[in-house]
């Protein structure tokens, strides 16, 4: 599309986008939310941006190619899992600790975000790359 109102808008609701993703992200090991919908947010944001340019202009602007989300997600996950195993504890346990942060207060983190984070990712890339594949074969600009 050619519209310059689209193309305005979607800079700004790009990062809007990713904002409520990471925002999904971090509640959802206590509440519904999580790596899911925030990976599905951050998808959409994309596909959003190339509907004010083009899929191959969205493509460029990405500073990680999709499979770079896939593998840096598996890496996540696999990272969530070795702790229980190193502590003599079942696999995949979830371990927790808390870190006091200025300003914000007590903030959990454990081994169940670390999962959330790889599922982030991989969701990316999966979202990603499906629609980039949709999009060459029906020739969407």
């Amino acid at each position: 599309m050619n519209s310059v109102i689209l193309q305005v808008a979607s800079k700004h609701v790009r990062w809007i986008l990713v904002l409520f993703a990471l925002i999904a992200l971090y509640r959802g090991h206590n509440f519904p939310g999580g790596g899911f919908i925030g990976g599905l947010l951050v998808g959409l944001s994309v596909v959003f941006y190339s509907l004010a340019y083009d899929a191959q202009k969205a493509k460029q602007s990405l500073k990680i190619q999709p499979e770079g989300y896939i593998a840096l997600g598996l890496l996540f996950i696999l990272v969530s899992i070795l702790p229980g195993l190193f502590l003599k504890q079942y696999f995949m346990a979830g371990i927790w600790t808390s870190i006091h942060i200025p300003f914000l207060g007590e903030i959990k983190l454990g081994t169940p975000f670390l999962f959330d984070i790889g599922v982030f990712f991989a969701v990316i890339g999966v979202t990603l790359i499906s629609f980039f594949t949709f999009s060459n074969i029906t020739k969407w600009k």
